[in-house]
C-alpha cells in the first residue's frame, strides 16, 4: 500500500519571474521560500510556499505557450481554497486582476470564481460549502 501523505507542490515554467513572483507573492500573498540555482550557478526555480509543506514552484525559462485546445489532455487548473469567496474576488480585482468569472455556485454546491495568473495558467478559488460532497468524504 502506498503511503502518501499529500501533494508537496505544482510546478509551473514562467515566462517572466518577477511578474509570477508578484502575482503569487503580493498579489495571493502567498511567501517566497527559497531559490534553487542550476549546476552551472544560474537561477533554476523559486519556491512559494502556500501552506505548510506545500509550495508552487516556478522555474525559470519558459519562452512560448502551448496551444490549449479545447478536449486537451492534461493540466487542467490551480484550484486554491478559501474561506470567503466574495472577499477574494474583491481583493483580486482590486489589485488589477480581471476575473474569468465571478463569484458563483457550482454543480458540486461550492462557490468559486476563476483567474489566471500571468502566464494564463488557470486557478479556481473555491469557498468550500458545508453541504458539498467534497466537504462530507
Amino acid at each position: 500500500m502506498l503511503m502518501i501523505t499529500g501533494i508537496g507542490h505544482l510546478a509551473f515554467t514562467v515566462g517572466n519571474m518577477e511578474e509570477s513572483i508578484h502575482f503569487y507573492c503580493d498579489i495571493l500573498g502567498f511567501k517566497k521560500a527559497f531559490e534553487l540555482n542550476n549546476d552551472k550557478g544560474e537561477p533554476w526555480i523559486v519556491y512559494i510556499k502556500v501552506t505548510e509543506g506545500q509550495f508552487i514552484e516556478l522555474f525559470y525559462g519558459g519562452q512560448a505557450r502551448p496551444e490549449t485546445p479545447s478536449g486537451m489532455i492534461g493540466y487542467s487548473h490551480l484550484c486554491l481554497t478559501v474561506d470567503d469567496i466574495d472577499m477574494v474576488a474583491d481583493s483580486l480585482k482590486e489589485k488589477g486582476i480581471i476575473l474569468d468569472a465571478e463569484p458563483k455556485q457550482g454543480t458540486d454546491l461550492n462557490y468559486q470564481c476563476w483567474a489566471k495568473d500571468p502566464d494564463g495558467n488557470r486557478i479556481e478559488f473555491m469557498q468550500m460549502s458545508p453541504d458539498s460532497l467534497q466537504a462530507k468524504s
